[in-house]
């Protein structure tokens, strides 16, 4: 699991660099799919991987609105702040966490129960989905796509030797 989250983050920083090389109006243009638009779905990336491990944590929601948020280096910040909580939840997950259960009460007033390892891993998967829509509005603005690749990121404990 702690793999995954730190190719995520790698990723992640790539699609920041990758930004910096194209216009505000671009990151912002609205786009079929995701969130709309290149800068507000890796805000929603963001929002969503902290919300998540937050209400695990039995902590209170995220609950801004993108608004205040419509610049890379804003939604950059944002992710600085929020990484240190998230990456200590990571660095601190154990197997027994993977079957606690956590219980949710929907708009509709019906509950419904995950454990916590559905969680992370919706959590996990929920970005890589959205890397994915980044890559097609890359292609379809002339430019290359972020690697997805896990491979060769040196992320496994045998790289690091």
């Amino acid at each position: 699991m702690q793999i995954f989250f730190r190719y995520n983050w790698m990723v992640r920083e790539d699609w920041y660099r990758w930004c910096e090389e194209v216009s505000e109006v671009e990151l912002l243009q609205n786009r079929t799919g995701g969130m709309g638009s290149i800068l507000h779905t890796l805000f929603h990336i963001v929002d969503v991987e902290w919300s998540w491990i937050r209400l695990l944590e039995g902590k209170t929601d995220f609950q801004e609105s993108f608004d205040g948020y419509k610049s890379l280096e804003k939604v950059r910040k944002l992710d600085a702040e929020f990484h240190l909580e998230v990456e200590s939840f990571v660095n601190n997950w154990d197997a027994s966490m993977e079957n606690r259960l956590f219980y949710d009460t929907l708009p509709d007033g019906k509950i419904v129960t995950d454990t916590w390892g559905e969680i992370v891993g919706h959590t996990i998967a929920h970005e890589i989905h959205h890397i994915g829509q980044l890559s097609i509005w890359a292609r379809e603005i002339g430019k290359t796509p972020i690697s997805a690749n896990l491979i060769g990121r040196g992320l496994s404990s045998y790289s690091k030797k």
